[in-house]
């Protein structure tokens, strides 16, 4: 007899408009049988860790072809990145408790009639924790890794800029940089965070933006000499004052703008004709685009890991019931570290 288990969900009830409230999203329970139909190439997951990142509220909105994934369909399950255990399998490359992290359902078990998103989890020992595929081992590390190796091209001694220094993509820019040998400013939104930006991350200084009345000063004072790369989490204002502080020649790489994810109406930039004085290079990019960089990432990234190179702060939740309401903290600002649910079975 197939044995049967509830599997809760987190499900999108209708697109948002403006802020994401909790009353945006509900929490369903299913009966799910813990075998699959015998059809070539399916898994089962068992959910263990889930990722909540900024574009997860982009995609709440209604379709939009400028959008880089497809929105999430009302009354259905919400995707995002996470962690899992294979515990019924009809692919050849993957087995009964192989360890995988890639795009999954926000519940306790996915059902993928193909395992295209996944990646098999090659590292878990005590100083690497299965959290971390959801984060510095993952999407977001990968992420920072190329935006800064490889879309800013940095030097040695040059000045870089990180908004959202804190946020899991942020935090792990700041270390590269400083690897690099660059003098790094960050910016996070309480004193906890500044704090540290500085004393645990590096960070050779870092300001609270809700702080600063004018931005563009802010920045001067933390760069007298300008700003050769600026990595670019926030959007908005944010990215104004740092066009006015930007250096010739300067590389401005852009992963997110998350100042914008609940306007109804985006904030306009007003000093794009400082890309062409100073002859500033921006560009926007997707982690997707790079995933055949991942193996090169993540043999690097380990050892960072285990010599204590690179350090890593994560905020846990546990249980889906948590769920939504850490999403909010992630927009608003109120998560410390990167933001994981840790899914609890015995809910």
């Amino acid at each position: 007899m197939v044995e049967i288990k509830k599997n809760k969900q987190i499900v999108l009830k209708d697109y948002v408009v403006g802020n994401l409230k909790e009353i945006h999203m509900e929490i369903r329970s299913l009966d799910v049988p813990m075998m699959l139909i015998p059809e070539k190439g399916g898994l089962l997951l068992k959910n263990l860790y889930l990722s909540w990142d900024g574009y997860t509220r982009v995609l709440m909105s209604k379709p939009n072809p400028n959008n880089y994934g497809n929105s999430f369909v009302p009354g259905s399950v919400i995707d995002c990145y996470g962690v899992s255990q294979v515990i019924d399998s009809r692919h050849q490359d993957f087995q009964v408790g192989d360890l995988v992290w890639g795009i999954i359902g926000c519940e306790h078990f996915t059902l993928l009639p193909s395992p295209l998103d996944l990646t098999k989890i090659k590292y878990t020992d005590d100083s690497i924790p299965l959290s971390y595929y959801t984060g510095i081992l993952g999407m977001p590390g990968l992420t920072a890794y190329v935006g800064f190796h490889e879309i800013c091209s940095p030097k040695k001694g040059e000045t870089v800029y990180v908004s959202a220094a804190f946020g899991a993509i942020g935090q792990l820019v700041g270390q590269f940089a400083k690897l690099m040998g660059c003098y790094v400013v960050g910016s996070a939104g309480t004193k906890e965070k500044v704090e540290l930006l500085k004393n645990k991350f590096g960070f050779d200084d870092a300001f609270n933006y809700k702080e600063e009345q004018d931005l563009t000063v802010a920045l001067k004072r933390c760069f007298p000499e300008g700003i050769d790369i600026y990595f670019e989490n926030v959007g908005g204002r944010m990215l104004d004052a740092v066009l006015v502080n930007m250096n010739v020649h300067g590389r401005i790489a852009v992963c997110g703008l998350i100042s914008q994810y609940n306007l109804t109406e985006h904030d306009g930039v007003h000093n794009l004709f400082c890309m062409v004085t100073k002859r500033i290079r921006m560009q926007g990019f997707i982690e997707p685009d790079y995933q055949h960089m991942y193996p090169q990432f993540l043999e690097l990234v380990v050892q960072y890991i285990r010599e204590g190179k690179i350090v890593y702060m994560e905020d846990m939740v546990e249980g889906l019931e948590e769920a939504p309401s850490a999403l909010i903290g992630v927009l608003s600002g109120r998560n410390v570290g990167k933001q994981v649910v840790r899914i609890n079975h015995d809910e």
